[in-house]
């Protein structure tokens, strides 16, 4: 759902050559507007009868956890941050290369195809840019035994200001960054664009991360001159959310959340209340406050 895909998928449309399958792998933490590109996609590749699929990492062993059924709870009930706020990328690979790993692996066409002993082709979106040369060079190292990896956009010489000006071309808007809300790649401005549940959102995952923390401060890491590794103090600075109901946060969430847990563990796994239904009734108690 990036510059650089979108590009790719339009280009390959054109040239006659559109994939037989576009896969977006959705952690269910993306921001709104990235959510609503999504849907203007579908409908793109819909007109075209290009076959578009949504996967998602589905968790299937929950210990004495309740169930969850995304990154945004996975955190919550592990009392942890993202991988990638401790300088590691494996929630990238478990809520995105997996599960879009796991359903070709489902798919006919390439059943058929492995069978046949023939590797899949795979297009990725690495431009020309420099940031992506490094990503391109390591990547080509790699040998794949089910699939053959292309990067046309690197054969056409595209940057990502050349992709940009592809989408124009095409009379689509230019898609926003795709982040989760809660990555340390976050700026401030996205932070400031976010509505409130996710902010309070935000607010709990560092609250309820905050007693295991020991080398970072919070999802921003660690603090600058610029600003504070915590996003939730960013949050209460520029009065994003209300002080008190960012101390309510703070000071009960977390317990209540650990109280959640610790019943849910009595009962049969099949028999748990899921880690949504907390979720949801912190955010409804906030809601009916603010009625």
């Amino acid at each position: 759902m990036g510059v650089d895909s979108t590009a790719l998928l339009i280009e390959l449309h054109e040239r006659g050559q559109a994939p037989d399958l576009v896969l977006t792998a959705d952690t269910g933490a993306e921001k709104p507007e990235t959510y609503a590109y999504q849907e203007l996609m579908r409908r793109w590749m819909a007109e075209r009868k290009i076959r578009y699929e949504v996967v998602r990492y589905e968790a299937k062993r929950f210990k004495n956890w309740p169930p969850y059924r995304d990154l945004t709870e996975s955190l919550l009930t592990n009392g942890c941050l993202p991988s990638i706020a401790f300088g590691r990328s494996s929630c990238s690979l478990k809520y995105k290369a997996a599960p879009q790993e796991a359903f070709v692996k489902t798919w006919e066409p390439a059943r058929r195809a492995w069978a046949a002993k023939l590797k899949v082709i795979r297009y990725i979106g690495y431009d020309a840019g420099l940031r992506d040369g490094q990503r391109y060079a390591h990547a080509r190292t790699i040998t794949d035994p089910l699939f053959e990896n292309h990067y046309p956009l690197r054969d056409w010489g595209w940057d990502r200001q050349a992709c940009a000006a592809r989408i124009e071309q095409a009379g689509l808007p230019v898609p926003p960054k795709s982040s989760c809300v809660f990555c340390t790649a976050m700026k401030p401005d996205e932070v400031r664009a976010l509505p409130e549940r996710w902010l309070r959102t935000i607010v709990l995952i560092e609250a309820r991360a905050a007693p295991r923390l020991k080398t970072v401060e919070g999802l921003w890491r660690k603090s600058t001159r610029a600003r504070s590794g915590r996003m939730t103090d960013f949050i209460r600075a520029e009065g994003l959310l209300r002080e008190a109901e960012i101390d309510r946060i703070i000071d009960a969430a977390p317990a209540d959340l650990v109280r959640f847990q610790e019943r849910a563990a009595e009962q049969p796994e099949k028999e748990r209340p899921a880690m949504g239904e907390w979720l949801d009734r912190f955010h409804a108690r906030k809601d009916a406050n603010e009625d």
